[in-house]
């Protein structure tokens, strides 16, 4: 298994959110992932986007018509593990399905 950085629980979640955007090919700000938790105030999320990405979670790019917009874009790293993740889960639920609980 590759090693991902440590993520607590708020930036699990917020990477999961972002997740969803991101799958079905749109653009998210960081306004918009500001106002997307429904459990965390927009300073919270706005803290954990900043730790996402000196993680390396996450990278920010510029709109090329407004400077002061910026979206947020997943990195190789978020993207090999959101896809072990999903991975992960698929064959939970296989050995489930299967019997094979532990």
């Amino acid at each position: 298994m590759p090693a991902y950085p440590e993520l607590d629980l708020a930036e699990q979640r917020l990477l999961d959110l972002l997740a969803t955007y991101w799958s079905s090919g749109k653009k998210i700000t960081v306004l918009k992932a500001m106002q997307i938790s429904s459990d965390a105030s927009s300073t919270t999320v706005h803290r954990r986007l900043k730790t996402l990405r000196l993680k390396g979670m996450l990278e920010l790019q510029m709109d090329e018509d407004d400077n002061r917009v910026k979206y947020i874009n997943p990195t190789p790293l978020s993207c090999d593990y959101l896809s072990h993740l999903g991975k992960s889960v698929v064959a939970a639920a296989s050995d489930v399905k299967s019997g094979q609980t532990q």
